[in-house]
């Protein structure tokens, strides 16, 4: 298991030309290591979306939780599938109106239970 570890570090090296902190530490546990490097690879570089839409969901996943080093890794790798610095652009806007109103569908939510508010939530049904 150290040297599939040690092999797949050294693919991550290659292709970022460094080693993001997240895989240095939990590389430290090959076990959990190992296996989370294949399913994030799988998820990332397989499916029906093609790279660069794929890539383009990267950033914008990435500019919705805050992973500064996430989005210019994945911005990247949008470039290099050919993205333009539009749809980048595009991709930005939309992880950070998502978290945004993620911020304000919670923090509403609590204000109206605070203040009496009373909502028709089709969701909570």
């Amino acid at each position: 298991m150290i040297e599939r570890r040690d092999a797949i570090l050294e693919a991550i090296r290659r292709e970022f030309g460094f080693v993001p902190v997240v895989n240095q530490v939990v590389s430290e546990r090959p076990d959990v290591f190992v296996p989370l490097s294949g399913a994030a690879r799988s998820i990332l570089e397989n499916g029906d979306l093609d790279r660069k839409t794929r890539c383009l969901c990267a950033v914008s996943a990435a500019t919705a939780i805050g992973g500064e080093y996430c989005v210019d890794v994945q911005m990247r790798h949008a470039k290099e599938a050919g993205a333009t610095k539009d749809e980048v652009f595009e991709a930005i806007m939309i992880g950070s109106y998502m978290a945004m109103t993620r911020a304000q569908s919670y923090a509403l939510r609590r204000f109206a239970a605070n203040y009496g508010v009373e909502l028709d939530d089709p969701v909570a049904k």
